[in-house]
């Protein structure tokens, strides 16, 4: 089976957030590549990627970065692939709203899909409800997946229910 989702950041620092990418996308059985592509110390990396993505099979990128954030942006100037954008506070970050805007505030014809910052899960997340709306397989996956969110939940609820947490 090939490659479906591209997992990219600007550098080794971003493995912890961008990894829970790649730890849903294995809990949904979505094949994913993962690499360091910096849109400023590897700018000929950057566009290679980018370019042969489609090629190569891969059909969403999820692309993390901090500080400036420009890699989000400037691969989605070079694909027609969906790109998900996930902000990433970093050490030099403006606590982080440098990334989240860097990301967020893209012109006209260059899309990003821009997720809360860190939000690197949910990126996998929303990476598979693309992938799922073509694949049925993905789809019941995800239905499975967002059930047992559901369950979680409810198993919250009975234990404080039941602990007599009311203000009678």
């Amino acid at each position: 089976m090939s490659i479906q989702v591209g997992i990219i950041m600007g550098s080794k620092s971003d493995l912890p957030i961008m990894s829970e990418a790649a730890i849903v996308l294995e809990e949904l059985g979505v094949t994913y590549e993962l690499t360091v592509v910096s849109a400023h110390r590897t700018p000929h990396r950057m566009v290679s990627y980018a370019e042969s993505a489609k090629s190569r099979g891969i059909k969403i990128i999820i692309a993390g970065a901090g500080g400036a954030a420009h890699l989000p942006g400037m691969v989605a100037s070079l694909t027609t692939l969906p790109v998900l954008g996930v902000p990433i506070k970093s050490s030099n970050s403006i606590d982080g709203w440098d990334s989240v805007l860097s990301i967020l505030q893209m012109p006209a014809g260059i899309p990003v899909a821009t997720l809360a910052l860190n939000g690197a899960r949910n990126a996998g997340i929303l990476a598979a409800s693309i992938l799922g709306a073509f694949n049925e397989e993905t789809s019941a996956k995800l239905s499975a997946f967002k059930e047992s969110l559901k369950e979680k939940v409810e198993i919250s609820a009975k234990e404080i229910e039941t602990k007599g947490w009311r203000n009678t």
